[in-house]
């Protein structure tokens, strides 16, 4: 059961590139690593964080040079090793509210799968972008009413923004590169995943009323 429309308790985010071996499964253990550290055990299981690729080699494990990627948080263990890469389908683009691709190629094939996607189809750091132009203090306070306003936001910003070229929406693909392109797509994920999960756990807004305990809001 999905969030989509605002109305269900958990909210899925896929994350697409084209082997399921690198960039999108980098996102995935990533991403939930941060739900958790940011939001908490509990809020963060309401979130569904999968991978899959276009062209997956299905039942692969992480590519060894991008799992060491993950040291620093100390993901490249156990959390790592629990990935297998899954092909892309249908199925799993309905199910999932946010849809976030390593480029344009892939963001179009998502939406070729099913057209129904694009309104949440992003690239990730195109989505990275567009979150610098949501003010976090407007948001609704729960996680998930706050993760489909962001998808909102971002979807009404897309276009509005400064011109942005393909490049710009790329993570290169480190497949058999040396790790120094490992290591530029992980420097080029985690910081637009840390965006998102950033702006989930930010401060809402309060009214008069509630910055204020035990004081009533003036009546206007």
């Amino acid at each position: 059961m999905t969030a989509r429309g605002g109305t269900a308790d958990v909210f899925g985010i896929l994350f697409v590139c084209t082997g399921n071996l690198c960039r999108s499964p980098f996102a995935e253990v990533l991403t939930r690593h941060l739900l958790i550290e940011r939001l908490g055990a509990a809020n963060a299981s309401r979130f569904s964080v999968i991978s899959a690729g276009t062209h997956a080699a299905v039942g692969a494990g992480m590519h060894p040079l991008t799992r060491a990627e993950l040291t620093p948080w100390g993901l490249d263990g156990a959390a790592a090793a629990a990935v297998v890469a899954r092909q892309l389908d249908a199925g799993t683009v309905r199910a999932a509210d946010l849809v976030l691709t390593a480029d344009r190629g892939h963001r179009s094939l998502v939406v070729d799968l099913v057209p129904t996607a694009l309104p949440n189809a992003f690239c990730l750091r195109e989505f990275a972008r567009l979150l610098g132009g949501i003010d976090p203090r407007v948001l609704p306070p729960d996680p998930i009413a706050r993760a489909v306003a962001t998808v909102a936001e971002a979807r009404q910003l897309r276009g509005t923004l400064s011109y942005a070229c393909p490049e710009d929406d790329i993570v290169p693909d480190p497949i058999g590169q040396p790790p120094s392109a490992h290591r530029l797509a992980a420097g080029m994920i985690a910081p637009a995943a840390r965006a998102f999960v950033e702006l989930l756990a930010a401060e809402p807004l309060l009214s008069p009323a509630q910055s204020r305990p035990g004081r009533r809001a003036p009546v206007r």
